[in-house]
């Protein structure tokens, strides 16, 4: 009788398979806007527009660097995007039951996505800390530079150094950050799909593409001024005092906005977009791929 009882894969798998599907796609994506991030990160660090921040690198640390904490991205999306995505699966299909199988309005689906934004910053903030200092690194003083391996180097070092709870500094704003993202990412995805389908009559292609360039701009309006100040902690060091430039977001936010106005929270926004836009956009298609290549399994 206790055989019986076991769960089987055919009765795992639907509950698994949106994070599954979620990191998966996620890290696909990465694995091809990785230079573009690094550029942004370099761009909000002030070493320069996005031509000067290339050849820069090109010249003084080679085509690699455009790489550089690929661990860590390939980790965060394993961490933050599987939460974030299978979540917010799971929150619009209990939403949808709740609204007796009709679609979502707008607010309940900027809901789902900023919750499941928040759950998946919470659960990747290790590896987005660890990202953003890889990333980082050469634009420090020598005497200064972590010089990390990999990722789990770079959290095994943090853990050493600073302790547990370090892994998680600039986790607030990295989740705030995050709701504002999916909140733009995931509402406006399935909003777009509605409209394109049911509205113009868009086939899957078309529709997938549609709603994936609509859902990657407002990804990239709603989380911005929020990646701004996240990069800010996450990469400050203390003087010769001990002491850090900012005591936490708010007075990093307020500082900023004293100093340049709040344009200079959308520092790099052209490259952040660029970057931002087709990571969601290839998060949607693949996605869509692998959901493909799974129904033609009968999975």
């Amino acid at each position: 009788m206790a055989d019986d009882k076991k769960p089987t894969f055919s009765s795992v798998w639907p509950t698994v398979k949106p994070f599954v599907n979620g990191g998966a796609s996620g890290m696909l994506a990465t694995c091809v806007i990785q230079p573009i991030d690094m550029v942004k990160v370099r761009i909000q660090l002030g070493q320069g527009s996005a031509g000067q921040v290339t050849r820069t690198m090109l010249k003084e640390e080679g085509f690699g660097a455009f790489y550089k904490g690929l661990s860590a991205g390939l980790l965060r999306q394993a961490t933050y995007t599987t939460a974030r995505l299978g979540s917010f699966k799971m929150l619009t299909n209990k939403a949808i039951e709740a609204n007796e199988g009709k679609p979502l309005p707008l607010y309940q689906k900027a809901l789902c996505g900023l919750t499941a934004g928040a759950i998946g910053a919470s659960v990747g903030s290790p590896a987005d800390l660890a990202l953003i200092r890889m990333q980082a690194d050469a634009t420090l003083p020598a005497a200064q530079r972590r010089n990390y391996k990999n990722a789990f180097h770079a959290l095994y070092r943090i853990l050493a150094d600073e302790g547990v709870l370090a892994l998680w500094k600039g986790a607030g704003p990295t989740i705030v950050r995050a709701m504002g993202l999916n909140m733009g990412m995931l509402a406006s995805y399935d909003q777009s799909v509605e409209f394109f389908k049911d509205n113009l009559g868009f086939g899957e292609a078309a529709t997938v593409l549609g709603a994936s360039t609509v859902s990657g701009f407002f990804a990239s309006a709603c989380s911005l001024p929020f990646d701004y100040v996240k990069t800010q902690i996450q990469k400050m060091q203390p003087d010769a005092e001990g002491k850090f430039p900012y005591s936490g977001s708010l007075d990093c936010a307020m500082k900023t906005l004293k100093a340049g106005g709040p344009l200079k929270f959308y520092t790099g926004f052209p490259v952040y977009c660029v970057r931002i836009a087709p990571h969601v956009m290839m998060t949607w298609i693949f996605l869509n791929q692998i959901q493909k290549v799974e129904k033609s399994f009968g999975l």
